[in-house]
């Protein structure tokens, strides 16, 4: 659960990012992994969200990430799900097939299991599509519970889009 000054922080993020994508007419989408949802919700805390965030996906499986936004099965077997290239034909695919303008996708490790040597558990992998290509990437590594890496991940996702957004007036 969110604490009042996190979830403050959520709304004003996706109160900008819905004032910004109001004014030009432009949608997003999420593709979210390890935050279950959870950025879709704090997408849709600002009032008036449906009119530019019309749907997203929660993949949680290599299946669901390649029936439903189109990644190649090859990037699982050569890069694993949670990796760049991953996070990349997510952001794309989902962008695709929500027809949005923009997308965030999240693929990570948010424990308390599941981390290895090269990717411990806190490692998560972002992708930012734009109308604009390329697809902006990145990855970061959170510390704490499950909730608090799944907190720090949607928050910088938004930090992110928010920047990027801003960056195409």
């Amino acid at each position: 659960m969110l604490n009042d000054s996190e979830q403050d922080s959520l709304f004003q993020l996706s109160s900008k990012i819905g004032e910004l994508l109001t004014a030009r007419n432009q949608t997003i989408t999420a593709v979210e992994s390890c935050t279950a949802g959870g950025l879709a919700f704090a997408l849709t805390m600002a009032p008036g969200s449906s009119a530019w965030f019309h749907r997203s996906f929660v993949v949680y499986t290599n299946q669901a990430k390649a029936e439903l936004v189109g990644v190649p099965d090859e990037l699982f077997d050569s890069h694993g799900a949670v990796s760049i290239e991953v996070a990349t034909a997510m952001s794309r695919g989902a962008q695709k097939a929500a027809l949005a303008d923009y997308s965030i996708a999240i693929t990570g490790i948010a424990g308390p299991g599941g981390g290895s040597r090269e990717k411990p558990v806190g490692t998560v992998c972002f992708g930012w599509a734009s109308p604009e290509p390329p697809v902006s990437v990145e990855r970061m590594r959170f510390e704490g519970d499950r909730q608090s890496v799944r907190s720090q991940s949607i928050y910088h996702a938004l930090s992110r889009i928010l920047k990027i957004i801003e960056g195409l007036k």
